[in-house]
């Protein structure tokens, strides 16, 4: 994760982290709600309104538009009051210095001296916690020199700022996921019979597999989920893998392993939507991409969000594709995608894997 140098390490506050043995009490609140605490005066600010437009900003690649994170706005005017929303899973703590408020002046407290210099300097905004007053907490402190330059600073760093939130809530989906059960046993074969893997989740049941293709569906009447995955050896670099490369292959693969029950029906891209594809920061030797957008039936009336990622492995010149989909038109698609995003991270390759040299393959073109 590539975090703005804007956004201070958090050694240079005056401040403590959680280490083991922790018995502090566990953070309250919904992975996907943040609350900001801002003087009730500041609500309508201009620092107010970039933090609705960074974290509260629609999430476009869902069927309808959903909000990145939750925002409640709150004040306190007691300690009782501060007590209680120190508590928060999720916090940002934003104003400028020297207003004379709680807000800022619990802000201008928590800084230290060198700190509170290089914020006056505008070198620094930004200050993100990690369980600093209960287990399980991200809280983030915002404060520049004033309104203006805070708002300012806050849109120019959207991306750093949210990402560093979203990979929080990666790990904590990641564990809620598998706490509740894992197959350990599946992705232990696909590491053993083809030289990758993912965790899997509890009810995911193999459909497809092939030389270098396997499909798994996790089906509820409401809530139809699938993930569908494909490799292909001896690629030498992958200089070609660009957006239109994934989608037109994507859709080359969907028409064979996700079809329809509808003779001649099958998933495919649904290019009316917007579609997102972003060069992943790993910290491993793979280079990874990830794409967000909606599929559609061909000759159906059925749609839904896709997560879905391209690897490359250059020490076994070896190419993947892992996708996860979902049809589930009465439920809210955010908590789900997220959940993909999470899954999906989980893949790694075997760098000692050495390639079957007669594996008949799927094409991945009709």
């Amino acid at each position: 994760m590539k975090i703005s140098s804007l956004l201070l390490p958090i050694a240079l506050l005056i401040l403590f982290s959680a280490c083991e043995g922790d018995y502090r009490p566990q953070s309250i609140g919904a992975v996907d709600k943040v609350y900001v605490i801002m003087d009730s005066t500041d609500w309508n600010s201009d620092t107010a309104m970039a933090i609705r437009e960074t974290f509260g900003r629609q999430i476009e690649t869902v069927p309808t538009p959903e909000n990145a994170y939750v925002l409640t706005f709150e004040d306190f005017g007691t300690n009782e009051q501060l007590e209680q929303i120190q508590e928060y899973k999720n916090v940002i703590f934003a104003a400028p210095l020297d207003q004379g408020h709680n807000v800022s002046r619990f802000v201008g407290g928590i800084l230290s001296d060198e700190v509170e210099e290089r914020v006056r300097n505008e070198d620094s905004f930004a200050f993100p916690l990690s369980d600093r007053w209960v287990r399980d907490q991200w809280a983030l402190i915002l404060t520049s020199v004033s309104d203006e330059a805070l708002a300012e600073k806050i849109r120019n760093s959207e991306e750093s700022l949210v990402s560093n939130l979203m990979e929080r809530e990666f790990e904590r989906r990641t564990y809620n996921i598998y706490e509740r059960g894992e197959q350990v046993a599946i992705s232990d074969s696909l590491w053993k019979d083809y030289g990758w893997k993912v965790r899997m989740q509890h009810d995911y049941i193999q459909i497809i597999d092939s030389s270098n293709a396997v499909m798994f569906r996790r089906y509820l009447p409401d809530n139809n989920r699938w993930m569908w995955a494909w490799w292909k050896d001896d690629v030498q670099q992958a200089d070609f893998v660009n957006p239109e490369w994934i989608n037109a292959t994507r859709d080359s693969l969907m028409e064979i392993l996700v079809q329809g029950e509808r003779d001649g029906s099958y998933v495919t891209t649904d290019y009316r939507r917007p579609l997102e594809t972003r060069e992943m920061d790993r910290e491993d030797r793979l280079t990874g991409f990830e794409t967000k957008g909606l599929w559609r039936m061909t000759n159906d009336f059925m749609g839904g969000p896709f997560v879905h990622f391209t690897y490359y492995d250059p020490e076994t010149d070896r190419l993947f594709m892992v996708e996860y989909a979902q049809f589930a038109p009465s439920v809210s698609k955010r908590r789900f995608v997220r959940q993909f995003q999470a899954m999906g991270r989980t893949f790694e390759s075997d760098s000692t894997w050495n390639r079957p040299g007669n594996a008949q393959q799927l094409s991945e073109a009709k």
